[in-house]
């Protein structure tokens, strides 16, 4: 499995990128997929794109995008993705790739550059890895990360290293992907009425 954003790529090399790993299937993870900066990766115009490469694409931004519909998923004003992860549509989204990785070499699409920022990283890659499946993330220069050393990263970038040495590994990594996720998580605006 792999992930990638399309970023501000041109096609040309969005195709290339895609056609250096193999990829021959991309799940659109996007909650709204259209872009009015980079329409080339709007919904309509990049699905025609992919199929005329020879490439399927299945939008699963209801499934596994990171707006969700369902009001009981946020936690304040802003997207929660451990209660989504744990969402009977989120789930059934996830098996749909896992599925869909038997058939086809498939890359989680979404617009950020750089996974740390994305929830295809931060929600979608990490439940893919606790099914054993380690995601590699395309970047924008062409090389390779896996979720496993993205992991690594995170650790180094919120401070979830030692400073904490009543928390085990496991729990200093929990706690580094809840504050990235809260930090970069989709938010709408509370106004006066709503609080």
């Amino acid at each position: 499995m792999h992930s990638i954003g399309h970023s501000s790529h041109s096609w040309e090399t969005f195709s290339l990128l895609l056609a250096r790993y193999n990829i021959n299937a991309i799940a659109d993870v996007r909650s709204s997929p259209f872009s009015g900066r980079f329409p080339q990766f709007s919904k309509d115009e990049v699905s025609s794109a992919l199929r005329t490469s020879g490439i399927a694409y299945v939008f699963l931004g209801r499934e596994l995008g990171g707006r969700p519909a369902n009001s009981a998923l946020f936690s304040g004003a802003t997207a929660d993705y451990e209660k989504m992860a744990n969402a009977p549509l989120y789930k059934s989204g996830i098996e749909r790739l896992i599925d869909g990785q038997r058939k086809f070499q498939i890359a989680t699409m979404c617009s950020e550059r750089d996974p740390l920022d994305c929830h295809r990283c931060l929600l979608v890659s990490r439940s893919l890895l606790s099914h054993g499946i380690d995601t590699h993330h395309i970047l924008d220069d062409g090389s390779c990360v896996t979720q496993s050393m993205i992991e690594d990263r995170l650790l180094r970038r919120v401070g979830g290293g030692n400073e904490d040495l009543f928390l085990s590994p496991e729990e200093r990594l929990q706690k580094a992907y809840r504050e990235q996720s809260m930090r970069v998580a989709y938010s709408y605006s509370v106004s006066a009425n709503d609080q």
